[in-house]
């Protein structure tokens, strides 16, 4: 009998161990009444979490858990709500060690994809990645499916040019919705009847939207001189999109010690701006970098000289575009820029509104953010977009604030 109970015990400890309960408060002390906000919370204290059920006033609410080293052990819990401001909220976050995870709807989505050499409709390649790397000297710019990893958010999306450029190009939507698993970046003529987003953007050798470089004293230096680089999927969804870039061993210009670069674009559900977070393998506080945004052409631009900056103009997305089947495209881009990482604010050129930034540690951080006038939704004038942009930076200095205890 004694045995029997003391498994009973054991029993029951397990159990009460499996699943365990946070409260999470969300504050908005600002002005702004704010809608999507993320709500990130760490699980390094949970390692065996499987699943996670958030609710606000006993209402479910869609949450997401991500592995975000690849490990199989989920490392952060994210969650978006609207609040107003001058408020609070409370939420119960309940974890299993058991449950399989819930899945919600989708508000985010990427793709990493080959070229399937049998496949002749351009949006419909089925060779589905969550990783690839390649050695120095290997160009896998033809390789990959739109040239490089793609994700969105309903409002927006975008790819990564997966070669020494890195550029950011641009999709525009006309409507809010994700469209890039079903277009592949390349919407077919139905497609278009239909409403479906495209290219609005030619890069070439530009920033494009934030993409970072290095800095040689004088100009931009590509991504040129790595022993490898990497495109992956860390997340599809469905309330963020985490792609990332390995540049392993890149030697920013001629002289300088290799470092190796890693590069996180974090997009959530709702959202026009996308993340960008650099982390570095050792301290690099003497290397110069360089980011900025594409000058469209005949662009109008807009600096507060704080970091904010943004454009507004348009120009063929395509190269060689006829009129018959093309039009300019017209689009509005922003970058932020935390003060601590900028040099200087570079003069505009006929490619590129610059910045030279730094790092004082191993990490650095920017947002990016932009839209097309082909959205029925978005901005259609560079006088809104530049008002649009000031009013981003408010908000993104005013951000709420959360704690967490048990329950």
């Amino acid at each position: 009998m004694k045995k029997l109970i003391s498994l009973l015990v054991l029993s029951l400890m397990a159990g009460a161990a499996s699943s365990q309960s946070l409260k999470v408060t969300v504050s908005n002390e600002s002005k702004f009444d704010k809608t999507d906000v993320p709500v990130v919370i760490s699980l390094a204290d949970f390692p065996l979490v499987k699943s996670a059920v958030v609710t606000l006033d006993g209402r479910e609410i869609a949450c997401q858990l991500d592995d975000l080293n690849g490990d199989h052990v989920y490392d952060e819990l994210c969650f978006l709500t609207d609040i107003a401001h001058k408020s609070k909220q409370s939420f119960v976050v309940t974890m299993s060690e058991t449950a399989r995870q819930k899945i919600y709807p989708a508000r985010t989505f990427a793709e990493l994809l080959l070229r399937n050499p049998k496949v002749k409709i351009k949006n419909q390649h089925d060779v589905f990645l969550k990783e690839l790397t390649v050695e120095r000297d290997v160009n896998p710019y033809s390789i990959v499916h739109h040239h490089g990893v793609a994700f969105e958010s309903e409002l927006i999306a975008m790819r990564i040019y997966f070669d020494h450029r890195q550029t950011v190009d641009l999709y525009g939507k006309r409507r809010k919705g994700l469209e890039i698993k079903a277009t592949q970046f390349y919407p077919d003529e139905q497609q278009l009847a239909d409403g479906y987003g495209d290219d609005v953007l030619w890069c070439g050798t530009s920033f494009g939207l934030g993409a970072l470089r290095g800095w040689d004293g004088h100009d931009q230096t590509m991504l040129e001189d790595v022993e490898s680089r990497t495109q992956r999927v860390v997340t599809a969804g469905p309330l963020r999109t985490i792609v990332e870039l390995v540049d392993a061993q890149w030697v920013p210009q001629p002289g300088m010690a290799p470092v190796d670069m890693t590069t996180r674009y974090t997009i959530y559900g709702g959202h026009r701006d996308c993340s960008v977070d650099i982390r570095f393998n050792k301290p690099v506080p003497d290397y110069l970098f360089a980011t900025g945004l594409v000058n469209v052409e005949g662009s109008e631009e807009f600096s507060d000289h704080q970091g904010l900056r943004g454009c507004w103009g348009s120009a063929w997305a395509v190269s060689g575009a006829d009129t018959l089947t093309h039009q300019k495209e017209t689009v509005g881009l922003g970058i932020l820029i935390p003060r601590k990482h900028i040099v200087s604010e570079q003069p505009a050129n006929k490619v590129d509104y610059g910045y030279v930034v730094k790092t004082g540690d191993n990490t650095l951080h920017y947002d990016i953010i932009y839209t097309s006038d082909k959205e029925e939704f978005g901005y259609h004038n560079a006088k809104d977009w530049f008002n649009f942009l000031k009013q981003w930076r408010k908000e993104s200095e005013s951000p709420v604030k959360v704690s967490i205890s048990e329950e």
